[in-house]
Parts: C-alpha cells; sequence; structure tokens
C-alpha cells in the first residue's frame, strides 16, 4: 500500500515542487529584505489582493472582458485556419501557391502589425479581436497542414485500393490521423491567445486584464498588478490542461491502435 502511494504521489511532487520553491521565494525575499517589496511584494499580498478583488466583483469586468476577445478571436482563427490547412495539406499546387505568401505572414511579428491594426480598425473591440485573430491563427494553420501532409501513405494506400472516394478517404483517414496534430495546434494558439490579448489590452482599452495590469503599474499598485499577472497564468495553465485532458480524450484510438 505505502509503494501504491508513493508511485502515485511521484508524480505530483515533481510537478508542483519547482512552483512551490519558487512561490516561496517569492514570499520570503521580500519580508526578509533582499527585494523591495515596494516592486515585488510578499505572495500572500498578491492572493490577498487578488481574492479581494475577485470577491468585489472587480476582476470578474475585467476577466469577462478578456475572456470574450479571445474567444472571439480564436474561434475566427480556427473558423478559417482548419479548411485553409486542410486545403493546403490536401492539395499540393494550393500549397505552393499560398506557402511563399504564408512563409512571409507568419514570420511577421504581431505585436509589430498592431499599429496597422490600430489604423485600419480603430481602437475599439475590433483591432483587439483582430490581433488575437492574426497571433492564433498561424499554430493552428500549420499544425493542420502538417498533420495533413503526413497521414500514414499505407492507410491511404489501403483506403484507394478499397475503392474509396476523395472524400471518403479525406474525412474517414487523413483528417483522424491529422487529428492529434491539430489538436497540438489548437493548445498553441490558445496559449498565444492569451499572450496577445494581454498585450491588445495595454493600448486604447477601458477593461480587461491586460488594461488592469498597465493601468496598476501606472497608479503604483504593484499588489493589483501582480494579481492580474497572476491570473492570466493562472488562465493559461487551467487552459492548457484542460486542452491535453481534451487531446487524450480524442485521439485515446490511436494508443489503442498503437497497444494493438
Amino acid at each position: 500500500m505505502v509503494k501504491l502511494q508513493s508511485i502515485r504521489l511521484e508524480p505530483v511532487l515533481e510537478r508542483t515542487l519547482a512552483v512551490g520553491l519558487l512561490l516561496l521565494a517569492w514570499e520570503l525575499l521580500p519580508r526578509m529584505g533582499f527585494l523591495d517589496a515596494r516592486f515585488l511584494p510578499p505572495f500572500s499580498e498578491v492572493i490577498e489582493r487578488l481574492v479581494k478583488m475577485i470577491v468585489t466583483g472587480r476582476m470578474s469586468v475585467h476577466l469577462l472582458a478578456s475572456l470574450q476577445r479571445s474567444l472571439i478571436g480564436f474561434s475566427l482563427a480556427v473558423a478559417l485556419s482548419l479548411p485553409l490547412g486542410v486545403m493546403m495539406g490536401w492539395f499540393k499546387r494550393f500549397e505552393r501557391g499560398v506557402d511563399p505568401l504564408l512563409q512571409m505572414s507568419r514570420n511577421t511579428s504581431v505585436l509589430a502589425l498592431y499599429p496597422v491594426f490600430i489604423l485600419v480598425f480603430g481602437l475599439g473591440e475590433l483591432s483587439k479581436v483582430a490581433i488575437i485573430f492574426w497571433g492564433t491563427l498561424w499554430p493552428i494553420l500549420i499544425n493542420t497542414i502538417e498533420g495533413v501532409k503526413g497521414a500514414d501513405p499505407l492507410l491511404i494506400k489501403s483506403a484507394r485500393s478499397m475503392g474509396s472516394s476523395q472524400l471518403t478517404l479525406l474525412f474517414k483517414v487523413v483528417l483522424p490521423s491529422a487529428m492529434p496534430s491539430i489538436l497540438t495546434g489548437f493548445r498553441l494558439s490558445a496559449a498565444r491567445s492569451v499572450l496577445v490579448l494581454v498585450a491588445a489590452e495595454m493600448l486604447g482599452a477601458q477593461k480587461g486584464l491586460g488594461y488592469l495590469i498597465f493601468q496598476a503599474q501606472l497608479d503604483n499598485e504593484t499588489p493589483e498588478m501582480y494579481a492580474g499577472i497572476v491570473l492570466i497564468a493562472l488562465i493559461g495553465v487551467l487552459l492548457n490542461y484542460t486542452l491535453i485532458r481534451f487531446e487524450r480524450h480524442a485521439t485515446r484510438w490511436k494508443e489503442q491502435v498503437e497497444a494493438n
């Protein structure tokens, strides 16, 4: 029994040890005077401020605004990148024609284009959603292309030998085979949507987590600034592990095939 419990606890300890040590250092170093508490308040003070903002409802206003922008931008990116990625991965001539534009666009810094989006769409919600869309588009698109192109040629050949049509081949063989790569792209894009969101909200926004952090820094409200940062980190971790679990559930057939 002791051996089984130790086996179960080991992965948990490994995952939490580094985070625990970091938080312990964050709490002790400012209190012991090694770091100026005006610039880095103890972790307990940050959590206290975060809880207070959640209880009063002030944080929910910023959180909901950020999640709405992120969800809209991410959804638009999925709606475009999935069909485009499938077409580029399936039709080689189409990929050759579009790939130079794709490579040029995806290697342009997202934040460098932010002034362009402001000029085109203004300082309102549209520019923020557009920059999130642009920043989250590429991981899904690239992973979809690679997933479709990387489909097992033996499976494709077997399906063709049984008289499968192109559509049947695409939807019954290629897309299921590409699903792990596509879901990895989803996870990368979701993480990027949070990062791009914060930068987008630091200019011309009246609410949102990025606005909260930037405004707290200007008002010298350091605990509030770190509270926003901690909440964003928690959202990122929760989102990542949720998508990992979804990816494992959606691709559990792959483990069964490999086991057999």
